[in-house]
């Protein structure tokens, strides 16, 4: 049912730019993934040395910074034991969605106890390889490994790296994140947003759908052969996307991690560094619509 843990990374994929093609930053590997869940809450411990910890966080509303921590320590265990009981179904989640109880946090309890999950949850990971076949939230799909244990090696890397934006943007600090995990968490959001299953779930996101709708991301701090470009194409009867440099009804230009920030919505598209050409208000409606969760 499962094999040994895997550090290959699947093919390169190409990228047709102009009359040449580049081979761009292909996914994180399964152990590099495994890696970043440790490396990016131990980041986060970083961040919260002697902060205030009941200081609200912005980007999830009704949280501080402490019941942000204690909602990402709890995700990483929920998703350990899943991965390590091989779960055929979900697990009680209650635990890291219900924070009232959580008003007056330790850093030094906490800290700790944040980074043990992520450990945990990377060496569980590791030792269940990436094919054990186990309850996914999503099927698979295009790149995302739904029923196996690379789900999660990937989803928490990103998890984390995101909570750690929530965190230290709450806490008046500049957040900064690896290039090739920025590539990854875009790659992963635009396929995360475009699973079929949404229009079941979600119905009003078929509003999304229409002719002439695409949007172009270009990363403009990034080299050429990282081809950090994506087309989000809404023309179809499904939404689509592709790493490409293509014109769009709307583009919008700017830092790598700034558009990752944008599209999970930890940052506004108006922002100082960041340029939008074309149709805001198919930007702003895609925005506000587009949803994974």
């Amino acid at each position: 049912m499962s094999r040994a843990p895997s550090c290959r990374d699947p093919a390169r994929p190409r990228l047709s730019v102009g009359a040449s093609t580049v081979t761009y930053m292909t996914l994180l590997s399964f152990d590099r993934r495994c890696s970043e869940i440790v490396a990016q809450t131990r980041l986060l411990r970083g961040s919260i040395e002697g902060a205030d910890l009941t200081r609200p966080v912005p980007s999830c509303p009704g949280w501080s910074v402490g019941q942000l921590l204690r909602h990402l320590g709890g995700t990483h265990r929920w998703a350990e034991e899943i991965v390590r009981t091989r779960a055929p179904e979900a697990l009680p989640d209650q635990h890291f969605r219900d924070l009232s109880r959580y008003v007056d946090e330790d850093p030094a309890e906490l800290a700790p106890w944040l980074v043990e999950g992520a450990e945990l949850l990377a060496g569980t990971l590791r030792a269940a390889g990436p094919d054990a076949e186990l309850w996914t939230p999503v099927p698979d799909f295009g790149q995302i490994a739904g029923g196996r244990a690379d789900f999660y090696a990937r989803r928490f890397t990103h998890e984390t790296a995101i909570h750690r934006a929530d965190a230290t943007l709450a806490l008046g600090a500049e957040y900064t994140l690896d290039q090739e995990v920025a590539l990854d968490a875009f790659d992963e959001w635009l396929a995360l947003g475009s699973l079929p299953m949404h229009f079941e779930i979600h119905p009003w996101m078929r509003e999304l759908l229409g002719p002439g709708r695409t949007l172009h991301f270009h990363a403009t701090d990034t080299a050429p052969e990282a081809a950090a470009e994506w087309v989000v194409d809404l023309t179809g009867d499904a939404i689509t996307w592709r790493r490409a440099h293509e014109k769009a009804a709307v583009a919008v230009r700017g830092p790598l991690t700034d558009l990752l920030l944008i599209i999970y919505k930890r940052r506004p598209a108006r922002s100082a560094g960041v340029e939008i050409l074309g149709d805001e208000k198919l930007l702003d409606f895609w925005l506000e619509r587009v949803s994974f969760g």
